[in-house]
């Protein structure tokens, strides 16, 4: 089992209450779970997310921590967090990376895997 690895997994959702296609405005949140799957604690410093919108207009955001935390992760424990997006269009994209700073001093990215924002049943 590697030492730094942790698995990333992602659940959308369209916000139809918040969003006004008619000014082409959209909303959409992800909630995304990060599990320490490998055998050293590390703690989660900063994100970097590419949002990329059905135009190709892209947005980065870079920070600290996620929705206010950094939190300490110990082999097997996992973090939970729900944040949001806008988009021009009702289709886009989002992918990026932690930074995570372990235990011993080590620091490493985890890539968070490409995952899709649309509205329910635009796509087949």
């Amino acid at each position: 089992m590697p030492a730094y690895d942790f698995e990333i997994t992602v659940r959308t959702q369209y916000l139809p209450e918040q969003s006004h296609p008619e000014r082409t405005q959209h909303v959409f949140t992800y909630t995304i779970t990060i599990k320490n799957t490998g055998t050293v604690a590390a703690q989660l410093i900063s994100r970097h997310w590419v949002i990329t919108d059905a135009n190709n207009k892209v947005q980065e955001v870079r920070g600290l921590g996620v929705v206010g935390h950094q939190p300490l992760l110990q082999p097997g424990e996992q973090f939970e967090y729900t944040s949001g997006t806008q988009m021009e269009t009702p289709q886009g994209s989002m992918v990026g990376e932690y930074f995570f700073v372990a235990e011993d001093g080590h620091r490493f990215e985890v890539k968070i895997p490409e995952f899709v924002l649309s509205l329910p049943h635009a796509l087949h």
